[in-house]
């Protein structure tokens, strides 16, 4: 194995080096600086592919065994000699020929049943004591055998080449970052529009992963301005809302708001039975609490009712839901509280099949609490996902710093947005999403920490980073 080691002021100019000497199947081992220079340490192709190759003297390089086993097992017993065992005995000598024109026989004693042996001195005729037999070894005690010296040396073979490839795959992520880097480096100094709707993006709670993906796409010889003004269109045009409250409250049906523990799922629900009532009166709507385990949380709601003038059914169960949604049969709409569950809860599956297993079509509408961190967020759709959410209400909304971080979920996972929340106030703080005024929000309200939030030397290392939700948004339609 023939390793090589190049240096030179850049990763390029390395990397070229590389090229130039072991062509461009050359297999990179190490990457790092040293002393202000590159280090790299290369590997020819040849050199790599014969790493592959197993030891001379290691089990996979024997060859393969026969394994066919019908083939007979033929046992040949050996006669024992006993030539040179007795010296004295000979031949008898014919009278008529003398003793010194006899052919010398061989001296070697064949055993006749017909004749006895003759009487020789104990000592001389002793035979040798019958030496064991060995054990005859069984037919499938050799497959046996077999097979595991096949296994151990498949295994072996397995686990070189699993390390290989874990370390191809570092060197590669490794490779790509500082690829990256270089390009968005390049990038912040040629075109500095896109660097300052970068940081734009970023300070309003956007992912890094959107955000690269959408200035990428951006059309040339644009300003900061009129790019800003192109990501916004983007944003609003790819945040799904409802136009009017025709597909909710006139149409009606069975809607069960879901989410964590805090997110403002009551006061939602009673917001929504307001707008019901005033819409068709309290004789068409029915509210429905799962929520037995919050001390208090039945009567908030039931209250709620008692203004309204609407009564608030308790059920534990999905035997009770069914019954109580075939009771509500004839009402317009029905409103169902659920109880809050982490996101990481066990109890968020079986709440989900309870919703689906009601024998009524129930629309899950998610509460997402605007003050909460992307990460988390990201994990409470994925956990309340099932089969589909009808649509989703982002609450609190004016608690959050910043409500990018919600309106990139949402984006992202393509999402329904019908109400946002910014209030306690019961029915006048719930109002319709408007894509526009959203994303206006968004970057009005961290405009004053766009250009201390990163510094300039660390917008490379952050989008020359590994996203994992870079692959979701490519689904991002850019019209």
């Amino acid at each position: 194995m023939n390793v090589k080691k190049f240096t030179a002021p850049t990763s390029r100019e390395a990397l070229r080096k590389v090229r130039e000497s072991l062509g461009p199947d050359a297999v990179i081992l190490s990457n790092r600086q040293s002393d202000g220079v590159v280090e790299i340490l290369a590997l020819a192709n040849d050199d790599a592919a014969s790493l592959a190759m197993p030891a001379p003297h290691s089990p996979m390089a024997e060859p393969a065994p026969s394994l066919d086993l019908s083939a007979p097992i033929i046992a040949r017993r050996v006669e024992p000699r006993f030539e040179d065992e007795l010296p004295h005995m000979s031949p008898p000598v014919s009278a008529a020929q003398p003793a010194s024109l006899q052919p010398a026989a061989p001296r070697r004693v064949v055993a006749a049943a017909s004749a006895p042996a003759p009487s020789a001195p104990r000592a001389a005729t002793s035979a040798p004591a019958p030496q064991p037999k060995a054990p005859a070894i069984d037919a499938q005690q050799i497959a046996a055998m077999v097979s595991a010296a096949v296994a151990s040396a498949k295994e072996s073979a397995a686990a070189e080449m699993s390390g290989m490839m874990s370390e191809i795959r570092a060197m590669r992520g490794m490779m790509e970052t500082q690829l990256a880097e270089l390009s968005w480096g390049a990038t912040q100094a040629r075109e500095p529009q896109k660097t300052a709707v970068l940081r734009q993006m970023l300070a309003a709670g956007f992912s890094a992963s959107l955000a690269r993906y959408l200035i990428e796409k951006l059309p040339a010889g644009r300003d900061a301005a009129d790019s800003l003004r192109w990501i916004k269109t983007v944003l609003a045009r790819n945040l799904q809302t409802m136009a009017n409250e025709d597909a909710l409250i006139d149409q009606g049906g069975v809607f069960a708001l879901v989410g964590p523990t805090g997110v403002g799922k009551t006061t939602s629900t009673a917001k929504l039975a307001a707008r019901c009532v005033m819409r068709h009166g309290p004789e068409k709507l029915a509210l429905i609490t799962t929520d037995a385990y919050r001390i208090g949380a039945h009567e908030q709601l039931r209250i709620y009712g008692k203004i309204l003038g609407v009564m608030v059914h308790s059920v534990k169960d999905e035997a009770d839901l069914r019954i109580a949604l075939k009771e509500l049969k004839n009402k317009h709409t029905v409103l169902i509280d659920t109880v809050g569950v982490s996101q990481r809860d066990q109890m968020v599956t079986e709440q989900v099949s309870m919703l689906q297993g009601a024998g009524s079509d129930v629309k899950r509408l998610l509460c997402l609490n605007a003050t909460a961190t992307q990460e988390t967020l990201s994990e409470v759709v994925r956990a309340y996902q099932g089969s589909g959410l009808a649509g989703c209400i982002m609450t609190k909304l004016d608690e959050a710093a910043a409500i990018g971080n919600a309106l990139d979920v949402v984006i992202r996972h393509k999402l329904n947005l019908f109400y946002v929340s910014n209030g306690q106030r019961v029915p006048e703080d719930l109002h319709l999403a408007d894509p526009a005024y959203l994303i206006d929000r968004a970057f009005k309200l961290k405009r004053d920490s766009v250009n201390s939030q990163y510094q300039d030397a660390e917008l490379p290392l952050l989008m020359g980073a590994d996203l994992g939700g870079f692959a979701a948004a490519r689904e991002v339609h850019l019209g």
